[in-house]
């Protein structure tokens, strides 16, 4: 697992948005974006410097689903969960994915990281996948199968 991000790249994000409190979301998105994660320390640096309780930084991290509090894997898989997705085999792909890569949502297995999410606007290509910020529709078992091993091949 990544070590948690310096104190030093968490204050310069705070600046870059003036150090206003009501930008917690803001600011938080672009830690994501950034490192990837939002780590434990990075909370409480948050509070102090937004002069925010950290259960108030703790509320909008878990409200969220994009702001994750452990480490990613190399590469992020997310399977889209919503009723058009579903009516075309979404739940199956799911299972699929559960088994296959041996880790169920918001966890890591070989370096890839599986996560629900809610809509892709992909719907009349369903069921769809995000990979890596990749949208990909039509996703069958087999073709997520492939879609991963091409990860690992590329690193």
């Amino acid at each position: 697992m990544r070590q948690g991000i310096e104190r030093e790249a968490i204050s310069t994000i705070v600046s870059e948005f003036g150090g206003k409190p009501e930008l917690l979301v803001q600011i938080l998105q672009a830690i994501v974006t950034r490192h990837g994660w939002v780590p434990e320390d990075a909370i409480r640096q948050l509070a102090f410097e937004l002069n925010l309780s950290r259960a108030d930084v703790y509320g909008v991290v878990n409200y969220y689903h994009d702001f994750r509090t452990e480490a990613p894997g190399k590469h992020i898989v997310k399977i889209c969960q919503a009723e058009a997705c579903q009516a075309m085999g979404s739940r199956a792909l799911t299972a699929h994915a559960h088994e296959s890569l041996g880790a169920s949502f918001h966890e890591t297995s070989d370096d890839v990281t599986l996560e629900p999410v809610y809509c892709l606007g992909n719907c009349a290509c369903a069921p769809a996948i995000m990979i890596d910020n990749k949208t990909h529709g039509r996703v069958d078992a087999s073709r997520f199968d492939s879609l991963v091993e091409g990860l690992r091949e590329s690193g």
